[in-house]
């Protein structure tokens, strides 16, 4: 291998991977039929088209659209019962929205640790953390890679608590070749811009349950009641719904999304065969009953024991150089300010003391272990993914055979 970029070699690659988000005439051709003949806002066809569609899509039998995957999970989790001083089982291992909408329901977020092979919500876990204050178990289907489904609905099933699925990273992943979000009481998807689909922002909650999502239509719509007046208002809801320009731009995604899915299974077959042969980095692994991805991220695990104890963190500097950006993703949530709890601002947390919290294997994946790419890297040709490939096995080669570089 020629020397590191990162101490004045050749980079492997100089050109950008594919532009994520991206426009197409299908996309602009539906911005623009909305924006001359369909309405802007409510009763909008645009929107009654894309969440018949993207219900449909994923396998459910109901949508709603929302101004933001966030949104659509505090929808998610009133509608499903959760009240003040509740609580909600929650990973670590997330993005921040998991838990703000908890703490946005006046409820309190319980971290269940993950399972370090898939890095999801690790269902031996949840249990422990259930007391009679637990309203709802919120797993999240992290980088589009489906939790234990089968064994969290037992759970829930068991204690009679309902099941709300964080999908904001996986359109189109399924379970036991039935898509997620629908398979417990409902789900959430995020089309925020770097999703698999976007629409800049918004979100959306599906569900097979008519309970449910009469009272996610009046929690996301100003608590107006389904069928009744425009100023009959039964619930404290806000405004949450989801423009008609935006769900134009969704609805033609619903097809496209679905060659990006094979690209994305491609470039990650090509790129687990390939890393799986570097001792030291170990692609994340899937729950046998998943049968499909959805790819929003490409993660692998970097076990500094195998590159002579140089810290991950060299690793990344040295893959930049070349020219894949490689980085760490989050870090446990029960680290963030947000948590530091001010008692006058969140009362309902002055018992909760989430400075004293230690989950082994969310510390060891976030603080040590976790390499993101994200998804457009999964969106080139094979070359791209030689690229990658290339990279990766340059840089692990060097921190092998040559750790006095890293040293100087």
């Amino acid at each position: 291998m020629n020397d590191l970029a990162l101490f004045g070699g050749q980079p492997v690659r100089t050109a950008p991977f594919p532009d994520w988000p991206r426009s197409t005439s299908e996309l602009r051709d539906s911005i623009m039929n909305t924006l001359d003949s369909e309405g802007w806002g409510v009763g909008s066809k645009a929107i009654e088209r894309f969440e018949s569609a993207f219900a449909n899509f994923q396998d459910a039998k109901y949508c709603i659209s929302t101004s933001s995957g966030t949104t659509a999970l505090w929808v998610a989790l009133k509608a499903a019962g959760v009240k003040a001083g509740d609580e909600v089982i929650i990973p670590p291992y997330t993005f921040i929205a998991t838990a703000s909408a908890v703490l946005m329901a006046n409820a309190v977020p319980v971290f269940a640790d993950i399972d370090s092979e898939t890095l999801n919500l690790d269902p031996e876990k949840i249990e422990a953390e259930i007391t009679d204050k637990t309203k709802a178990i919120m797993p999240v289907h992290i980088a589009g890679n489906p939790c234990d489904m089968d064994a969290i609905l037992a759970i829930g099933k068991r204690h009679g608590i309902p099941i709300i699925e964080d999908a904001a990273q996986a359109h189109g992943a399924e379970w036991n070749e039935k898509k997620v979000g629908a398979l417990g009481l409902g789900g959430i998807f995020s089309f925020q811009t770097s999703k698999n689909m976007t629409a800049g922002e918004g979100g959306a909650i599906i569900s097979n349950d008519d309970d449910f999502m009469d009272a996610c239509f009046s929690y996301h719509n100003c608590g107006r009641v389904k069928g009744g007046e425009w100023y009959e208002h039964s619930h404290l809801g806000g405004n949450f719904r989801l423009n008609a320009l935006a769900a134009s731009m969704l609805h033609p995604q619903i097809d496209s999304i679905i060659n990006d899915m094979e690209t994305r299974d491609r470039s990650k077959s090509l790129l687990d065969e390939a890393l799986s042969q570097i001792e030291g980095i170990s692609p994340i692994k899937a729950y046998t009953g998943t049968t499909r991805q959805a790819h929003h991220l490409y993660i692998t695990k970097y076990n500094k024991t195998h590159f002579n104890d140089i810290p991950r963190e060299t690793f990344f500097k040295a893959m930049q150089a070349e020219g894949v950006y490689t980085y760490m993703g989050y870090s446990p949530l029960y680290r963030e300010k947000l948590f530091i709890t001010n008692a006058d601002e969140y009362p309902w947390l002055k018992d909760t003391d989430y400075q004293s919290i230690s989950m082994p294997e969310t510390e060891t994946i976030a603080d040590e272990q976790a390499v993101w790419l994200r998804q457009n890297h999964l969106l080139g040709n094979e070359r791209d993914i030689q690229d990658i490939v290339d990279a990766f096995v340059k840089v692990t080669s060097k921190l092998k055979s040559n750790p006095e570089l890293f040293n100087s």
